[in-house]
């Protein structure tokens, strides 16, 4: 695609952020952007959070066409196993030991510890996790812990539970000889918000779920590059990408009137996580580490001045989420 065609769509909404965004460019994708061939991922393992629909869902079910052995971790084990039922049936031949069902709540932290360290020694080896649970509230509530619920569940359950399966993402490294790759599934939502590194629990001023959200997209964001360094000499990478205008639960239960507005245009949720499927199989060199994609590009981090953030922010936000995860 001529990259002036591509800059217009990355800079608008409509249609960059749709559908139509995602079908012009797919026209195009040759080589290293080109889909992975089946048995890309043969004998692999991911695990993937948020995987009782929408993004998540879709993702597993990428992946596991990918030959991939893919855990599906929810809060919900009734919505676990719908899911899973949903996978078994789009993929034929399919057994259900390909697609477990594992359950924790990301946004509590002890919880997180627990199931890392029943998951570690289940698990021996992971190749690809995937940070897609998500969630969009009208009012600020915080967890049994004291933690705002979406800096919870967006930054510090996933920056917990990576640091805590570092070592089996690790093993996965080491068995295939390759990188193993932390997935973020961020949001374009986050290029109007700056990082916020002194109100992490939005607790000043007044509350806004959707700022809120983009607000901790951004942190994913910045949390991608940080954990790209501290984790690259043990060749796991790291990367974030966003998915554009999805039609998933979160959108058409959270957002109705954006829904009923962008709906016809609105990506299915397989063209929303075909970026992550897609870092999770690409050649290691075609894709890198700490960098911020959409439809198997490179995006800029920022579009605007005033949410760029210094190195002194960048730091103070790092040390907190340090403190917060223990």
């Amino acid at each position: 695609m001529p990259s002036l065609l591509d800059t217009v769509l990355d800079r608008t909404l409509i249609p960059g952020y749709s559908r139509i965004g995602h079908l012009i460019r797919r026209r195009s994708w040759t080589g290293d952007r080109a889909d992975p061939r089946r048995s890309s991922l043969a004998g692999r393992t991911a695990l993937v959070t948020g995987a009782g629909g929408g993004l998540g869902e879709a993702a597993a079910t990428g992946l596991v066409r990918l030959g991939a052995t893919v855990h599906l971790l929810v809060r919900s084990p009734d919505k676990g196993r719908a899911a899973q039922d949903r996978i078994i049936e789009a993929v034929p031949g399919l057994s259900r030991d390909r697609v477990p069902v594992q359950v924790c709540d990301l946004g509590e932290l002890a919880g997180v510890r627990e199931f890392a360290a029943r998951f570690a020694d289940e698990v021996p080896t992971l190749d690809v996790l995937v940070h897609n649970a998500g969630l969009l509230p009208a009012e600020r509530s915080e967890t049994s812990e004291g933690n705002e619920l979406t800096l919870a569940v967006h930054v510090l359950g996933p920056l917990l539970l990576t640091r805590l399966l570092a070592d089996t993402l690790a093993a996965g490294a080491t068995r295939t000889g390759t990188d193993s790759r932390v997935i973020f599934v961020s949001s374009g939502g986050m290029y109007a918000q700056p990082l916020r590194d002194d109100d992490l629990q939005f607790a000043r001023g007044d509350y806004g779920g959707t700022a809120a959200y983009a607000r901790t997209k951004r942190m994913q964001v910045v949390l991608t590059g940080s954990l790209a360094e501290e984790l690259a000499p043990r060749n796991i990478t790291v990367h974030a990408m966003h998915p554009g205008w999805a039609r998933t639960p979160g959108v058409t239960g959270s957002l109705p009137l954006f829904d009923r507005v962008v709906g016809p245009v609105l990506r299915t949720p397989a063209q929303g996580a075909d970026t992550a499927v897609w870092l999770a199989a690409a050649p290691a060199a075609a894709i890198g580490t700490g960098r911020f994609w959409h439809d198997r590009a490179v995006r800029p981090a920022h579009y605007l001045s005033r949410t760029k953030e210094t190195a002194a922010q960048r730091d103070r936000f790092l040390a907190e989420v340090d403190r917060l995860t223990g």
